[in-house]
């Protein structure tokens, strides 16, 4: 069976993501980099994650799959639907969305819209990330869904979608609720999801510092926008259950690190742990650049197809990220898989290139096919065929 595309891609790169995502687990056990690896902080928090976002490395985690309140970092779903909604044109940012009695009695956090009025969808999203409010996130889920339940839905399949496998939401605020829950590895999904599929609307709302709205201007909970010019987002969160949580995400050098902090024990706190897990993150690691987007690892002899041959490499940029010290030392080999026989699709997994240093495994990545190969006509097929019997 030939599959889509669309699915082919998709598949090869959740492949890519989970291969990525064990690579430090892979390391050298023995070998002198696993006697040096940076110490990493120990935080006051409950459970906090830091990510290499470039090559989805996890350097440092404390209890990532505990499952805990999200609060209002589950607004970042919410932005999600709501970004994805408009590349849809579900929405548009101009367009008006009523806002209901419910949403206008949604407790905590609010941009204060006022019932039975119409607030532009672009105004909406500002109230939700900049103001963290509460009104802003029902309106619009309403706006998406026709109502906040179906929308928790929807959020739900994201999640899933996303790999998010230890996630369950019940609305589009973080209002407490004990079926309402995430973890550490989960948030640090969503964030980097965010960031990587909508990198537009990302750069634009999650570095404002305030908003104002009906005659009430309200900074950005997170500090670390104020602090850290480095730091471009993301999002707060509190309840009294969830602690004071944050993440936030830091460009150093064309470097991305994203740190997942929850359950501090004030804002000061979220604010200094972050910082704290940010700045260990790039002083202790360097970035190794294999392969750009798109570049030819190798060029495979394909069998039977309109082309006899197909390149291979990687639909997004390639690095690894090392202890600082060893960058040079960072060796990549790449295996074929045997006779590739048409068709070939766009994205489908054609070898895997392992990545070495000091000849010891530091991680393996599946590497697709750049280009499609359509199947040959019947006379290339009979002489591959042929050929192939003596091989």
């Amino acid at each position: 069976m030939i599959l889509p595309q669309r699915i082919i891609k998709e598949n090869s790169m959740s492949l890519f993501r989970k291969t990525a995502a064990l690579l430090l687990s892979f390391a050298l056990a023995s070998s002198a980099l696993a006697q040096q690896l940076p110490v990493p902080p120990a935080l006051a928090a409950k459970s906090w994650l830091l990510l290499d976002v470039g090559s989805n490395q996890v350097l440092t985690t404390e209890k990532p799959d505990d499952r805990l309140e999200p609060a209002s970092l589950t607004k970042l779903m919410t932005a999600y639907l709501t970004f994805a909604a408009l590349h849809k044109k579900m929405l548009s940012l101009e367009q008006p969305l009523p806002v209901s009695e419910k949403a206008w009695r949604t407790g905590g956090s609010k941009m204060f819209i006022r019932v039975d009025t119409q607030v532009p969808v672009e105004d909406l999203i500002k109230g939700m990330i900049v103001q963290s409010g509460n009104d802003a996130c029902v309106t619009l889920a309403e706006g998406i869904a026709g109502s906040e339940d179906n929308f928790a839905q929807m959020m739900n399949r994201e999640a899933q979608r996303l790999g998010m496998k230890n996630s369950h939401f019940m609305n589009s605020t973080g209002l407490p609720d004990p079926n309402h829950y995430t973890t550490a590895r989960d948030l640090s999904l969503l964030a980097s999801a965010l960031i990587r599929d909508f990198p537009a609307e990302y750069g634009k709302y999650y570095s404002m510092k305030e908003f104002r709205y009906n005659n009430i201007t309200q900074p950005n909970r997170n500090r670390l926008l104020f602090i850290d010019p480095t730091v471009d987002g993301v999002k707060t969160g509190h309840t009294e259950a969830a602690g004071y949580c944050l993440i936030s995400s830091a460009l150093r050098d064309k470097r991305r690190l994203l740190s997942v902090v929850l359950g501090t024990a004030s804002d000061s706190a979220r604010a200094s742990e972050s910082q704290k897990l940010l700045n260990w993150g790039f002083i202790s690691y360097e970035a190794v650049a294999l392969f750009a987007k798109e570049q030819a690892v190798s060029t495979l002899r394909v069998w039977k197809g309109a082309q006899s041959q197909v390149k291979a490499g990687f639909t997004s940029d390639l690095s690894v990220v090392v202890p600082k010290g060893y960058g040079d030392k960072v060796k990549s080999e790449f295996t074929p898989e045997p006779r590739l026989i048409a068709p070939v699709e766009a994205g489908q997994k054609i070898g895997v290139l392992k990545v070495s240093i000091e000849d010891k495994t530091y991680g393996e990545y599946p590497v697709v096919a750049l280009e499609k190969v359509e199947l040959g006509n019947i006379f290339t097929r009979i002489i591959d065929t042929i050929r192939l019997w003596f091989n």
